[in-house]
This record gives structure tokens, sequence and C-alpha cells, in this order.
């Protein structure tokens, strides 16, 4: 072939490559620009969080589930109702968020321990919505374990 077809060749394909380029480029620029994220200003302080969400929110966890001796045996309960189960769903997801709400912002006390603790945190709230989900009460049991330690070890270094 002569170099004059290789020249039309090669030039053909670059304006088969840039057409496709300005398609690509159009359907992302599309794709970003219907989606905008407010800024978020955080309010509440992290002991708020602590005394408004954490606390109560692992309080329904905590004692969603147990068991009690008697002199009559075994006593035991587990939510029983789909709105008994919601509830402790409700509560396991305040867990997962406010350890979302924890890493943001000025609540940030160092970017190490500090965020490690908010993440074990949503861990264990985590597995409490994946016990609610399946309705395991031991499940749910068990989840009490991971929420309860990322609270004590995270109590035992920051508490003021």
């Amino acid at each position: 072939m002569k170099a004059v077809h290789w020249l039309f060749l090669i030039s053909l394909g670059l304006f088969v490559c840039g057409i496709g380029f300005v398609v690509a480029a159009a359907r992302s620029a599309r794709h970003a620009s219907s989606v905008t994220v407010p800024v978020t200003t955080p309010v509440a302080s992290v002991k708020q969080i602590m005394k408004g969400i954490v606390g109560p929110a692992a309080t329904v966890i905590f004692k969603s589930v147990g068991a009690t001796m008697t002199a009559q045996g075994v006593d035991e309960w587990a939510p029983k109702t789909d709105e008994e189960w919601e509830a402790v769903g409700n509560s396991a997801a305040a867990i997962v968020e406010s350890g979302n709400l924890l890493m943001m912002g000025t609540r940030v006390l160092d970017r190490g321990d500090w965020i490690k603790m908010s993440q074990a945190m949503i861990e264990g709230g985590k597995e409490a919505l994946k016990a609610v989900s399946a309705k395991s009460a031991e499940g749910v049991m068990a989840s009490g374990e991971p929420i309860n330690v990322s609270c004590d070890t995270c109590h035992e270094r920051y508490r003021r």
C-alpha cells in the first residue's frame, strides 16, 4: 500500500476514536451533573450523639434478646412480632449511622483509633442489622459483643 493510503487509514481510525471519546465524555458529564450533593454542617456534639442516638439505640439492641434463670427454669425473650424486629433494626441502623456521624468534620479527634473505633461500631451495627433481617435472636445477641467492645474501648481512650 502506498503511504497515502496508510495515512488515510490512520486518520480515519483517529477520527473514529475521537468521536468515541466525545460520546463517552458526554455520557459521563450527563450522569455527573444530575446529582448535586448538598453541603452538610455537623451540629450535634459527640456527647449529644452518644446520649441521644447511640445510648438509646444500644439499649434497645441489648435488651431485645436475653435470658434469666428463675425457680421455674430459664425465661428467654426475643422479638416476636414484625414491629418488635423493626424496632431492633431501626436501632441497629441508628448505631451504624452514628458511627458515620462520628467520622464527620470536627468530631474526628484523630485519624487513627477514633476512625477504627467508629468503624468497629458500624460493623457491630451492620451485624445486628443482618441478624434482624434473618430474625435471628442468636445473631442479635452476638452483635451485642462488637457493639459493646467498640463502645468500651472508645470510652477508655477518649471519655472526658
